[in-house]
This record gives C-alpha cells, structure tokens and sequence, in this order.
C-alpha cells in the first residue's frame, strides 16, 4: 500500500474516507472496520462486512495518527468504521491549544 500526502483512501465495509497528510516512515497497511482500505477510485466488491471490534467511526474534518508509523490522516467522509494501522487503531489528534493573550 502506497501512501503518499494527499493521496485519498476508502472503506470497503462503510462510508469512511480519508486523505493521508503524513505518510509512515514504513510500508503499513491502513485500515477501517477492520479491512484494508483501497483507493479511492477503486471500485468495491460487495462480501466484506464490518468487524464489531472496529465499529466506533470516522468523524469527516478529524486528524487521526499513530505514533509509531508516524502516519496522519484526515477524515474526509464520516464513517461507521474506525481507522487502524496494522491492526493498531489510530488516535484522534487533539487541537493544540492556542496561547492565552492578556
């Protein structure tokens, strides 16, 4: 799996979309309800389902990372499944929080 910036990937079991803004510093496999995500071109053949273990969402406008790939991406299109990287789910990235002015 290529992940380049800007690059657009799909679900095969749901709505999610997302786009990577950080690749891995290695080859990972990007996941949501627990199946590899594909291309956003690529059609989708029906039979996959959703994995209930990876069933919390993908929210669209939300940065998602992993610490030890150091991939990031963005939601684009919410979700029923949620995002993981080798079997390892992806954290929501908070907002820092801007300085406090007087």
């Amino acid at each position: 799996m290529e992940l380049k910036p800007g690059s657009r990937w799909k679900s095969a079991v749901c709505t999610s979309e997302v786009v990577v803004v950080r690749p891995s510093k290695s080859s990972v496999t990007l996941e949501c309800g627990g199946h590899s995500m594909v291309s956003a071109g690529t059609e989708i053949s029906g039979g996959a389902e959703l994995a209930d273990a990876h069933a919390n969402g993908t929210a669209a406008g939300k940065r998602y990372f992993d610490e030890e790939s150091g991939i990031e991406v963005l939601g684009a299109k919410p979700g029923n499944g949620s995002l993981a990287v080798n079997g390892r789910p992806l954290q929501l990235k908070e907002a820092k929080p801007l300085p406090a002015s007087d």
